[in-house]
């Protein structure tokens, strides 16, 4: 049994420092920072002007579906610079694979434009 809490003895060393670090690093901004805001500390820094209504108001749908519609076709094309990297590799199948999914991504890209995914009235 000794040889067993012997071998965890590490295991139990590194959760006590990290457990400790991570309530050092979470305490200690209370401690040391300044609690006292200016005018321009609190003034409005992303858009240029204070916000007018709550947070928690409803968004338009559009900006959901530009933000989708980002992200997936951000990944799609970051499958392309591992197939440019090993081209030389792939071959003539690699490069026709690649041909048919550039195909599905401007299938794909087209009916958006069709449906009017891309129209910001």
């Amino acid at each position: 049994m000794d040889a067993l809490i012997q071998d965890y003895l590490p295991v139990a060393v590194f959760i006590g420092v990290a457990t400790f670090i991570g309530l050092a690093l979470l305490i200690s901004p209370f401690l040391v920072a300044f609690s006292r805001p200016d005018p321009e500390k609190l003034s409005a820094y992303e858009c240029g002007f204070n916000a007018f209504d709550d947070a928690r108001m409803k968004f338009d749908v559009r900006f959901y579906l530009v933000a989708l519609l980002f992200i997936i076709f951000d990944l799609e094309v970051a499958f392309l610079f591992p197939w440019a990297i090993t081209f030389g590799e792939l071959g003539a199948f690699g490069f026709w694979a690649m041909m048919v999914f550039l195909g599905v991504l401007t299938i794909g890209f087209i009916y958006e434009w069709r449906k009017g995914a891309l129209e910001w009235d």
